[in-house]
C-alpha cells in the first residue's frame, strides 16, 4: 500500500577521550568472536566484498541478560596495510532498519582510502540484516482504499502477531550496548565511528555512554539528540524542493529547457490533491503490464525520493515536465524503482520499534502546526500514518538522556548537504553546539548523505588519521559542483 510504504521511509558527558589522543592499534579477534572468511554481497547483487565474518550472541532483553538470546552478525574488512596501527572504523547504518553490511557493500569504493590503514567493522544493528531481522509484509501495491488507515492497522497487527512483543527490545539504547560488547569481544581499546542518517543518533548515544572508547567520529546526514524525528520532515522536504527548483532557475541549460517548470509543478500539486489518475504502466522491474493509481501520495513520494540526492534530483525537471505534458509513466516508473530499492533494504519492523519508542512518544503534539504541514507536498499523511502504527506497536524502554543535549570532546567531523530533505544543515549545526572539537562541512546543492561525494572520501581518511577536525584542509570542496540537470530524458546538456 503506497501510503504505508512511504510513511515508513524516514527516512530518527563525563570523562571523554582526549581529542589529541593517538589511535590505538587494531587487535585480532579473540576467542569470544571467531571470524571466518566470507563475502558481503551488494544489495543488488552487482558485486561482493571479501571480509571475515562471525556471530556474537547477546541478550535480547538487555535488562535480563540470562534470558533469550539473539545473534548479531559481525563482519570485519581487514586493512590493506596489515602493519597499520589505526583504530578500526565501525559503520552505523541509517533507516532506521538498514544493514551495516549492505551499506558498506553499496559504497565500498568510498571507504577505499580509509580501508588502507583501518579495519572496517560492520555490525548489523539488532533487527536488521542478519541480526535477528524484524521484517513486516507491507504490500508494495500502487492502489489503495480511500481511507488507508484500516488497512494500515491490519497489516501492522499481522506483523505483530508474527513477531510478538519482543519487538520492544530493539531500541537504539540496546544497540549501543551491543556495539560495546562487539568492541570488547574484538579486543579493540578504541574505535572510530562513521554514522549515516539515523545512525548518527546511535553514534551520539555511544559517544555519550562510552566516550573513552571513541577515537574520532564522522556524522553524515546528522540528527541532533534532542530531535524527535517526524514533525519537521515535511517542512524540511519542502525546503529542499525549493532549493532544487531555485538551482534549476540559476542554471542556464535547465532554465532554458524548462522555463515554465515552477508553474508546471504547481499545477501538478493542485491537480493531485483531489484528483487521481489510473495509469497503464509496464512494471519497471518485470516489464509486465500493470495498472496503477497516480494520486497525491504517488506525487509526494516522487518529489521526496528524487530529492534525496543531487544525482536523482537532476532528473526532476524532465520528469515534472513530462508529467505536465500528460506523460506520467517516466515519473511513476522512477518512483516505483526507488521505493522498491529502499523498501528492500529496510527492516520495517525494526524501524517501527525505534520510531514508536524514541520519536512518536516525544512529539510535542500541541505544537505541531498541522495547517502549515498540510500545505507542504507531503502533507500530514506520514505523521498520521506513523501515529496510527505506534498506537499498536509495543514501546521499548528508552534511555532517560536519549533526547538530552550531548556535550563531548570526541573529535567529530559533521557532513551535511545544503538541500538535504530530511536532515538539513540546521540539524547538524544544532548537534555541533555541544561538540568541543568539531568541523561541519556543508556541500552546496547536495542532498542526504555525502559519503561518496567529490573529495569527501579523502577528507574522511585524513580526518580519521589526524583526529584534528579544526585543522582539516577542506579546500577541495570549493571546486565541488552538484551533477547538472537533465535537459531531456536522455541526459544533461553536452
Amino acid at each position: 500500500m503506497w501510503r504505508v510504504r512511504t510513511a515508513l521511509v524516514l527516512a530518527l558527558t563525563g570523562l571523554c577521550a582526549s581529542w589529541t589522543a593517538p589511535a590505538v592499534p587494531a587487535a585480532p579477534a579473540q576467542a569470544g568472536l571467531p571470524l571466518l572468511e566470507c563475502r558481503l554481497p551488494h544489495p543488488l547483487r552487482l558485486s561482493s566484498v571479501a571480509a571475515r565474518c562471525g556471530v556474537l550472541r547477546v541478550a535480547e532483553d538487555r535488562a535480563h541478560p540470562d534470558g533469550a538470546k539473539i545473534d548479531l552478525s559481525v563482519a570485519v574488512v581487514p586493512a590493506l596495510n596489515r602493519r597499520a596501527e589505526a583504530a578500526p572504523l565501525f559503520l552505523l547504518a541509517g533507516g532506521p532498519g538498514q544493514s551495516a553490511a549492505a551499506l558498506y557493500a553499496s559504497f565500498a569504493g568510498a571507504f577505499a582510502r580509509v580501508n588502507r590503514d583501518h579495519d572496517i567493522v560492520l555490525v548489523d544493528q539488532r533487527g536488521t540484516g542478519k541480526s535477528a531481522p524484524l521484517s513486516c509484509d507491507y504490500p508494495q501495491e500502487w492502489q489503495e482504499p480511500v481511507d488507508p488507515m484500516p488497512e494500515l492497522r491490519r497489516v501492522t497487527s499481522a506483523c505483530l502477531a508474527k513477531l510478538g512483543t519482543r519487538v520492544r527490545f530493539y531500541t537504539s539504547g540496546a544497540a549501543v550496548q551491543d556495539l560495546e560488547e562487539v568492541r570488547r569481544a574484538l579486543n579493540f581499546r578504541q574505535i572510530d565511528l562513521y554514522a549515516a542518517s539515523y545512525g548518527t543518533r546511535v553514534a551520539e548515544l555511544y559517544m555519550r555512554r562510552y566516550p573513552a572508547a571513541v577515537h574520532a567520529a564522522i556524522l553524515d546526514g546528522v540528527t541532533y539528540p534532542e530531535q524527535a524525528i517526524g514533525p519537521d520532515t515535511p517542512l524540511d522536504g519542502e525546503r529542499a524542493l525549493s532549493l532544487i527548483m531555485a538551482r534549476c532557475r540559476q542554471s542556464r541549460d535547465c532554465a532554458s529547457a524548462y522555463p515554465e517548470l515552477p508553474q508546471e509543478l504547481d499545477a501538478l500539486r493542485r491537480r493531485f490533491g483531489p484528483q487521481t489518475l489510473e495509469l497503464a504502466l509496464d512494471d519497471p522491474s518485470s516489464a509486465l503490464p500493470q495498472r496503477i493509481e497516480f494520486n497525491h501520495s504517488m506525487l509526494s513520494a516522487s518529489l521526496r525520493l528524487l530529492s534525496y540526492s543531487a544525482t536523482s534530483a537532476s532528473l526532476l525537471p524532465p520528469l515534472i515536465h513530462q508529467a505536465a505534458l500528460g506523460n506520467f509513466r517516466p515519473l511513476a516508473a522512477q518512483t516505483i524503482m526507488m521505493a522498491r530499492q529502499i523498501g528492500d533494504q529496510l527492516a520495517s519492523g525494526m524501524q517501527n520499534s525505534v520510531i514508536c519508542s524514541e520519536d512518536v512518544p516525544f512529539f510535542a503534539t500541541a505544537a505541531i502546526d498541522r495547517k502549515r504541514i498540510a500545505g507542504t507536498y507531503q502533507g500530514m499523511e506520514q505523521l498520521d500514518g506513523l501515529q496510527e502504527i505506534c498506537k499498536l506497536w509495543p514501546r521499548g524502554a528508552v534511555d532517560a538522556d536519549l533526547h538530552s543535549a550531548l556535550r563531548s570532546t570526541v573529535p567529530t567531523l559533521l557532513l551535511s548537504g545544503e538541500a538535504d530533505p530530511v536532515t538539513p544543515p540546521a540539524d547538524a549545526e544544532r548537534a555541533a553546539q555541544g561538540l568541543v572539537h568539531h568541523r561541519l562541512l556543508v556541500l552546496a546543492g547536495e542532498g542526504h548523505g555525502q559519503l561518496a561525494t567529490g573529495c569527501v572520501p579523502r577528507l574522511m581518511a585524513e580526518f580519521l588519521d589526524s583526529a584534528m577536525p579544526e585543522k582539516l584542509d577542506a579546500t577541495c570542496l570549493r571546486q565541488h559542483r552538484p551533477p547538472p540537470f537533465f535537459v531531456t530524458l536522455t541526459g544533461p546538456a553536452p
